[in-house]
């Protein structure tokens, strides 16, 4: 995929980054995704390291994409309606801290509008029975983004079989007034 002088980049990290990865490289307007690991202490860690939970890294997705056909509000949409945001340290039966959920943002639009759709996401999901939100939001510069093995770049489009866990709410992101 080809990247446009426009685009803009949003790391986001729900749960195994195999299915958010695809979740993305499917939807229109977003240019390319790339899967790696991001929010700890530890550099250039391996999928071992990161799983043994003790180099802070999430598997994160790094989203490029064009915000004239895709935007931000959208991309934060997918990411919340695609995973449960109140887990905690995990999705589904992926335990441990490298499934958390988070968000790293690149401008400052990005951060306020991530905020306010966690907030107003919050609300309907604490009506609607389920736990606080436990999503993490960071500018991107506080982390350094180390990509993955190549072995797990667009693994579900190699493996067409392969493992998606993504636990659902089921609950739509209402829109923001």
């Amino acid at each position: 995929m080809t990247t446009t002088s426009s685009s803009e980049t949003l790391y986001v990290a729900m749960g195994c980054f195999w299915g958010a990865e695809e979740i993305y490289w499917l939807t229109p307007g977003v240019e390319s995704t790339n899967v790696g690991y991001m929010g700890g202490i530890y550099p250039n860690p391996s999928y071992e390291e990161v799983c043994t939970g003790r180099t802070g890294h999430t598997e994160t997705v790094r989203v490029v994409y064009n915000p004239t056909e895709i935007s931000t509000l959208e991309i934060l949409r997918i990411f919340w309606e695609r995973h449960d945001p109140t887990q905690g340290m995990r999705q589904g039966n992926d335990v441990g801290t490298q499934y958390r959920s988070a968000i790293f943002t690149t401008n400052a639009e990005q951060l306020d509008l991530a905020k306010r759709t966690r907030a107003l996401y919050n609300d309907v999901l604490i009506a609607k029975g389920y736990e606080e939100i436990t999503t993490e939001i960071f500018p991107a510069d506080d982390f350094t983004y180390y990509p993955a093995e190549a072995h797990h770049q667009r693994y579900l489009e190699v493996h067409p079989n392969g493992y998606r866990c993504h636990a659902l709410t089921g609950v739509p992101l209402p829109e923001l007034v």
